[in-house]
């Protein structure tokens, strides 16, 4: 990513049409990726998000304000390279998903596990068609084969666009299901995010906040966030 270490020496960044999708040109030269491949992107929506980033850069480019563009470089030089890989180690999750494995005592958490996490696989029985298994505790215990081969094909069939968004969204939740209520709207992403802390909520409640894992929490919320809008720009 050497490039984006440079100044900045474009005066507009727009979004042009390109092939079957769409491009951002710096004072109209097409942006490569760090790979130097094309930089073409599904939507016109995504074209324009990427080319706000650019735009936005003051003197010397900076990276950490553009997730778009970063997402955009990782769909195109790492996922769509390895988009079967990608697919298998996401469809993985599905096999010890967070919300399968419960609390066995107190029984507070039981209940509020139960209460939270069972409408998510009720919607994924339904939406999905995929049926989970709950266990009490934390030894792993293999799910129905047929149920995972579900999931696993939902997964193959993104993009690498969607695949590179639904990565973080079921990486940083820990939960397969979870990915995909969010990219599918089952419930806001805050919402969908909330969940996939209940256990860590809890612990807070108990034990009080632990001010550094609670900075932490906070970042991954945003990068779970970014993810979220990152796959509706894909569509």
């Amino acid at each position: 990513m050497s490039e984006w270490k440079q100044k900045r020496f474009w005066k507009a960044a727009t979004s042009a049409p390109e092939g079957a999708g769409f491009t951002v040109l710096l004072d109209g030269r097409k942006v490569k990726t760090p790979a130097k491949a094309a930089l073409v992107l599904p939507t016109e929506a995504m074209a324009l998000a990427v080319a706000a980033e650019w735009d936005a850069q003051e003197e010397v480019v900076n990276p950490n304000t553009m997730p778009c563009t970063r997402s955009a470089n990782a769909a195109i030089d790492k996922v769509s390279i390895q988009h079967g890989e990608v697919a298998d180690m996401l469809a993985e999750y599905g096999d010890s998903d967070l919300l399968c494995y419960r609390a066995e005592s107190p029984a507070e958490l039981v209940t509020r596990q139960g209460e939270a996490w069972d409408p998510a696989l009720e919607w994924a029985t339904q939406t999905l068609g995929a049926s989970l298994a709950c266990r009490n505790g934390i030894l792993h215990a293999g799910q129905d084969p047929v149920a995972l081969k579900v999931l696993r094909n939902k997964t193959h069939a993104m993009t690498p666009f969607q695949l590179a968004a639904f990565h973080d969204l079921v990486s940083l939740s820990g939960s397969l299901v979870l990915g995909f209520a969010a990219a599918l709207d089952w419930r806001p992403a805050a919402d969908i995010w909330a969940l996939s802390r209940l256990d860590e909520k809890w612990q807070e409640e108990q034990w009080g906040t632990d001010e550094e894992a609670s900075a932490v929490s906070t970042r991954k919320e945003g990068e779970f966030q970014h993810a979220k809008r990152f796959f509706d720009l894909s569509i």
